[in-house]
């Protein structure tokens, strides 16, 4: 039997990972409640600025009225900037966070 060694039965290589970081950058088009606008019109807003389907506008518009706010889409500044302009246009309050 040999006696114990430290050394190890093969080479240790130190590889230097590279790991390419993508700033996404994020946001959220969230959408707020008020007492002034229909589920319609709402939904169709949905529909129509955000491209929606009908379901998918439903349950944004339910949880906008149960919870106060809903994050109807996520994008980049510039892709949600011409859809927050289109809900405001059409009465509803929303900010991109």
């Amino acid at each position: 039997m040999k006696p114990y060694s430290s050394a190890l039965p093969f080479e240790q290589e130190e590889v230097a990972l590279e790991e390419e970081v993508q700033s996404t950058d994020q946001f959220d088009l969230v959408v707020f409640n008020d007492d002034f606008n229909t589920f319609d019109h709402v939904i169709n807003t949905l529909v129509n600025v955000c491209g929606h389907g009908l379901e998918q506008a439903e349950q944004c518009t339910l949880i906008i009225h149960y919870k106060g706010k809903c994050a109807v889409k996520k994008g980049t500044f510039d892709e949600l900037r011409p859809m927050r302009q289109g809900i405001c246009d059409r009465g509803i309050s929303a900010e991109i966070m």
